[in-house]
C-alpha cells in the first residue's frame, strides 16, 4: 500500500496574535507534526522555535499571504489557519481578503480562532 502525502497546512498569524498561535501550536505539537506546514516569515519563525519543520514564505506584508493563497489556488495547501485582528488596521489587508477568497472559492477550510482552527486540524488529520 502507497503511503499517504502530508497534507499541508499554512499558519499565518497577525503581530498581536503570534503568541496565540504558538501557543496553539503547542498545545497540538503531536498533530501539527502529521502535516506539512508554511507559514509566512516570522509566524513561521516562531514555530520552527516551538520545534517543528515549516517552509517559511515572505512576511504578510511583503507579499506571504499572496504566495500561501497562491499555493491554496494550485492545490498545494489544504487548510490554512490565520489568526487575524479583527480590530487592528493593517495596509495588506487586500491580501488578506484575497486569502480568505481564493479559499472560499478553491473550498480549502480557513480557520481564523483556536475554536475553528481546532475543527480544521481534527477534520484534516481524519480525512
Amino acid at each position: 500500500m502507497k503511503k499517504q502525502k502530508k497534507k499541508t497546512l499554512a499558519l499565518i498569524a497577525h503581530d498581536g496574535k503570534k503568541a496565540l498561535m504558538v501557543s496553539f501550536v503547542r498545545d497540538h505539537l503531536e498533530t501539527f507534526k502529521n502535516f506539512t506546514l508554511v507559514g509566512t516569515g516570522n509566524t513561521g519563525r516562531l514555530i520552527q522555535a516551538a520545534g517543528l519543520k515549516v517552509t517559511r514564505r515572505l512576511s504578510g506584508p511583503l507579499g506571504g499571504d499572496a504566495q500561501i493563497a497562491a499555493e491554496v489556488a494550485t492545490g498545494k495547501c489544504q487548510g490554512v489557519i490565520f489568526f487575524r485582528d479583527p480590530l487592528g488596521m493593517h495596509p495588506h489587508d487586500p491580501d488578506i481578503s484575497m486569502l480568505m477568497r481564493i479559499c472560499d472559492v478553491h473550498n480549502v477550510p480557513l480557520a481564523t480562532n483556536p475554536a475553528t482552527a481546532e475543527l480544521l486540524i481534527t477534520g484534516l488529520s481524519h480525512d
